[in-house]
């Protein structure tokens, strides 16, 4: 990729992690917490930190809190990696005002999913996008998650908003990996293709992406760390091994819609307190014993 923003594609790799935002039981932002965790995280060999991404409960942060856990997260950060921060919306104009306070903030990308709920057509989704990057000039990356959002951003769409320089990579959270390869090839040679699905990652990292935005890696970050900088290397036969020791945490953390597990789990292994905001709420008493054990297995608890 040669383009205005190729130093940041170039740092959009590995394993990359979706962070959870630590509550208090009130559902109180815990900024305690959430230093000690992307302290963590940094320290094990994570390449990238997502903050308020669908993992930190973006949906349920009011506008001045979203802006306020993205400016402590990069300050916390203080250019020890890249941050991309979450500023995706429904509403166009909210998107721009999110995108333009991280942009303040100094956030290194902008994570944008496709708007949900109003269900926009594609053209829709193609001016949505198009807004954002011609007003706020910072690299800014696509976020496709048709399992969250129920409208897919297809192909035809993605390869318009390729020739937008500012719109350097998109997270493809479809879990397919025919969906990826598809797009790997049609604009692989301008943006950024990253998977945004555990359990495919690394085999679309076999097709090209560049990394994955994870989930798991809130629990697992030097596992997942050591995954994706051998398959960086093209060394699958290290990766899968180091991948296959985890597997089974991917399942575990969507037993429930996410954060939900992750942050159960983070909880007992004593890194957050026991706070989530409804509409989501703690997990279900009849995972626990699943979770718990695990957890155990990968040795995470005793």
């Amino acid at each position: 990729m040669n383009t205005p923003y190729s130093d940041v594609q170039n740092q959009l790799q590995g394993s990359m992690v979706a962070l959870v935002t630590p509550m208090h039981a009130n559902g109180d932002v815990d900024y305690a917490n959430l230093a000690t965790l992307i302290d963590w995280q940094i320290e094990q060999g994570t390449q990238c930190l997502i903050a308020v991404g669908t993992t930190g409960e973006s949906a349920t942060l009011s506008v001045k809190e979203h802006s306020e856990v993205i400016r402590y997260f990069i300050k916390q950060v203080n250019g020890r990696i890249p941050v991309i921060a979450g500023t995706g919306a429904n509403n166009t104009k909210e998107a721009i005002h999110l995108t333009q306070e991280a942009k303040e903030a100094g956030a290194d990308c902008a994570l944008l999913v496709v708007p949900y709920y109003n269900k926009p057509t594609q053209e829709g989704l193609y001016q949505h996008y198009k807004a954002i990057a011609n007003a706020v000039a910072m690299p800014q990356m696509l976020y496709n998650v048709p399992g969250r959002t129920v409208v897919d951003i297809a192909q035809h769409t993605v390869e318009r908003l390729a020739d937008i320089d500012n719109i350097v990579a998109i997270k493809d959270a479809t879990g397919s990996v025919e969906r990826g390869v598809a797009l790997i090839k049609a604009v692989g040679e301008r943006m950024v293709v990253l998977s945004g699905d555990d359990g495919t990652s690394l085999e679309l990292m076999n097709h090209g992406a560049k990394g994955n935005i994870s989930v798991t890696a809130n629990i697992v970050p030097k596992a997942m760390s050591e995954v994706f900088a051998a398959a960086l290397k093209g060394d699958f036969v290290t990766a899968k091994k180091v991948h296959d020791s985890i597997e089974p945490l991917h399942k575990l953390m969507f037993i429930e819609s996410s954060p939900i597990p992750v942050k159960y789990a983070l909880h007992k292994m004593g890194k957050i307190e026991k706070g989530i905001r409804l509409p989501m709420v703690w997990l279900d008493e009849q995972y626990h014993a699943q979770v718990d054990d695990g957890l155990r297995h990968a040795g995470l608890i005793s």
